[in-house]
């Protein structure tokens, strides 16, 4: 039998919110953190980027390790200490075997990347930093939230381009499952609005154009939406395996029930254009979870904005839920966040954990115009009261990656 894994901690940082209180508040006020991009120079002043704001490294980290990490990392380690502090957790007094760190990243160390690459083109070999290779490994996150918090079971990253961060959760769900674990700190995190990052999605044309007002250009299912906005955060859970949460008197967020994995096996960057693994995936994780598509009363949608893929999805969330899918609720948090990447799939279960413990579900926020592709129920523009008890969280990412995440009430 299967051991039950719930949530027990929490921690955010996204572009309208450094907590999951301030994160919340804008998701079901309608608040975008998109804005006018000014972490990098752009040649458009009307280049729109979700961007954290006000962040602090020092918070969690010595001035020394600041450093000597990339701001992937710097935001991994705060949302992880958020989530650990929010779970009440004594590390120390747990089996050093039986915790676990799984942190997952599409871009790792890019920022760090770019500049010491101009680095070693201006000055020269001997002038790049000695740090270059840590700063940029994929998994670092989780080699850092293991050192910050002595957790000295494994630690691995998961790297599945935009499902990156919902995998390291789906993985980490199952590791408890299956008794290797009773703890696990996991998450996503991407800190990839950069020079190179900026200029390779605009010549894959994905991105949204500028061409109005920056927390207007993500627009997603809407028949005027032309491509994603660039994000950057991070997310985490602690995930704990419930006997353990209940003899230590740990708060129960939520608990995860099901999840689900498929590949399109189709096109490096579009999705099947019938949706095959997106339904596949969502089908699996209802499977896995033991509940009828009819149980479903929320989707957090991958929802990018892009004419295709928002299309598509809509398909595959019809094949997958059948006549139920006209019944449930469906909203993109991505019209308030951006993108975040490998770290959407985190920070977008934890709108779904808040949605089902405060009974509002976020908005699809800048949904004007209608598509008949898309003939869903994307709870336009304001946030709506009622009751979830079970939600969904699509990720899917370049390759062809399809990861869906459920969650139901605190047991």
């Amino acid at each position: 039998m299967r051991r039950r894994v719930v949530v027990t901690g929490r921690g955010v940082l996204a572009p309208n919110g450094n907590s999951i209180e301030t994160f919340w508040e804008a998701l079901i006020n309608g608040r975008s953190g998109i804005g006018p991009l000014t972490r990098i120079d752009s040649d458009d002043p009307k280049q729109a980027a979700g961007e954290v704001k006000g962040f602090d490294p020092l918070l969690c980290l010595s001035p020394k390790e600041v450093r000597r990490t990339d701001r992937t990392v710097q935001f991994a380690v705060e949302v992880a200490t958020q989530a650990i502090n929010d779970s009440g957790l004594d590390i120390d007094s747990i089996e050093p075997g039986r915790t676990c760190v799984i942190f997952g990243t599409a871009m790792g160390g890019i920022a760090t990347l770019e500049r010491e690459h101009a680095v070693l083109l201006e000055k020269g070999p001997e002038r790049v930093s000695p740090f270059l290779i840590p700063m940029s490994l994929a998994d670092m996150s989780a080699g850092m939230i293991s050192i910050k918090h002595g957790i000295r079971g494994a630690n691995h990253a998961t790297v599945s381009a935009c499902a990156s961060g919902s995998q390291a959760i789906g993985e980490a769900m199952r590791k408890i499952q299956h008794g290797d674990v009773d703890v696990v700190v996991a998450g996503g995190s991407e800190a990839a609005i950069t020079p190179l990052c900026l200029a390779g999605f605009k010549r894959a044309r994905v991105l949204a154009r500028p061409d109005g007002e920056p927390a207007a250009a993500c627009r997603p299912f809407d028949a005027d939406r032309s491509g994603f906005v660039l994000g950057e955060g991070a997310g985490a859970v602690v995930l704990e395996e419930y006997e353990h949460a209940k003899r230590r008197g740990a708060e129960i967020f939520s608990e995860l029930l099901g999840y689900g994995l498929a590949s399109d096996a189709y096109h490096m960057t579009d999705m099947h254009p019938a949706g095959e693994g997106s339904a596949r995936a969502v089908r699996s994780a209802l499977e896995d979870a033991g509940l009828p598509a009819a149980a479903v009363s929320y989707v957090n949608a991958h929802g990018t904005s892009t004419p295709m893929g928002d299309a598509v999805e809509s398909m595959a969330l019809h094949e997958a839920l059948g006549s139920h899918a006209h019944d449930v609720a469906v909203s993109s948090t991505k019209s308030m966040t951006g993108h975040l990447l490998g770290a959407a799939g985190a920070v977008e279960l934890l709108a779904c954990i808040e949605a089902i413990r405060s009974g509002w579900i976020p908005p699809t926020i800048n949904y004007h115009t209608p598509d008949p592709r898309c003939d869903l129920d994307y709870v336009p523009n304001e946030a709506r009261q009622t009751t979830v008890r079970i939600a969904l969280s699509n990720s899917f990412g370049f390759g062809g990656h399809n990861v869906v995440l459920i969650v139901g009430p605190a047991p």
